[in-house]
């Protein structure tokens, strides 16, 4: 019972933590990871999941999209309809990067984690090099919105 309590407070502190939005565009959360901050959009349902970044022309700097998946599993991207070049970091439960994947516009290659994902965050293409962070680098914030999938 008190194991069910503290689930269902972490999944209601998530779904706080994040504002439902009624014009269909998508909650926003801010990330942390060493001294970067992130402002990041979160795709947590299926249907959002599904459009990500396409048809975005441009993307501010140290911005980003976290995708939430309802299990870890080795989730793949790809980047039909997407005009940008992005580079995509797969998380774990944790969010600790598994690895990371640079993507070319317009393509439907897949780019898949290396070990089973829970999260998979986009950023501008290069971003996370340029930054210096690489496989085993936590991603703070990510772990409060497990519970937030759907």
């Amino acid at each position: 019972m008190k194991s069910s309590l503290s689930r269902l407070a972490a999944v209601l502190a998530a779904a706080l933590a994040l504002p439902a939005t009624a014009d269909g565009t998508m909650p926003m959360t801010e990330l942390t990871v060493g001294m970067y901050r992130i402002e990041a959009e979160v795709a947590a349902t299926q249907d959002n999941r599904t459009r990500g970044l396409m048809q975005r022309s441009a993307m501010p700097q140290n911005h980003g999209m976290l995708f939430v998946f309802t299990d870890a599993r080795q989730h793949c991207m790809w980047m039909k309809n997407t005009l940008l070049p992005l580079s995509v970091a797969f998380l774990d439960d944790e969010g600790r990067i598994l690895n990371v994947e640079d993507m070319q516009p317009q393509t439907e290659d897949n780019h898949c984690a290396a070990r089973p994902a829970r999260f998979a965050l986009e950023m501008n293409h290069g971003w996370f090099r340029q930054k210096g962070l690489g496989a085993g680098a936590k991603i703070g914030g990510v772990e409060r919105l497990g519970g937030y999938a759907r």
